[in-house]
């Protein structure tokens, strides 16, 4: 595997269940493929990896996405291309996460968008199903909000679109960007 000569960071941001995690991983195997270091920053494996001191409210999920952020620029300055996949609810922790990330990388927001009746609908953990019967408090689209992005950088439709159309289209976006 070869490093990038710039490494860049891709922050997937969608409700839970939107297909972040999936596109991130499938974009960056597409990557090692093509012999190019990637990684995945995935939120639940920060959370139980990293940070495991923090809970859901609005003041830790802020400290939560800005130590990921730190990690993310870490590994894009050490030229590896990186995806990270946060539900990342609310416009202006992103706004501060771009702003600690685009400082030394290229920082792309991509949205990952799907309805609310199919996050619901996936609920691979059933979490949704739990939040709905008040099992579990600050569930981002239940009981916390969701504040879409006004002006991201790519929207991928994850509804009606199969993952790898999706993936390619990010591949080819960040392509155009010039930093494939």
């Amino acid at each position: 595997m070869r490093c990038l000569e710039g490494g860049f960071v891709v922050w997937l941001t969608g409700l839970p269940a939107a297909g972040k995690t999936t596109i991130a991983s499938m974009a960056a195997a597409g990557l090692r493929g093509r012999g190019l270091r990637a990684e995945v920053l995935d939120g639940d494996w920060v959370r139980s990896a990293i940070n495991t001191d923090v809970g859901f409210s609005r003041e830790d999920r802020r400290r939560h996405l800005l130590r990921a952020a730190w990690v993310a620029r870490l590994l894009a300055r050490n030229g590896v291309a990186v995806f990270a996949a946060f539900v990342s609810p609310y416009r202006d922790v992103r706004r501060e996460v771009r702003k600690v990330v685009a400082e030394e990388v290229p920082f792309f927001e991509v949205y990952v968008k799907v309805s609310l009746a199919e996050a619901v609908r996936r609920d691979p953990k059933g979490l949704y199903r739990r939040a709905l019967a008040g099992e579990v408090k600050n569930f981002t689209g239940v009981d916390d909000p969701y504040e879409e992005p006004e002006a991201p950088d790519l929207v991928l439709v994850n509804e009606g679109v199969s993952v790898e159309a999706n993936v390619e289209r990010l591949l080819e976006f960040l392509a155009s960007r010039g930093v494939l």
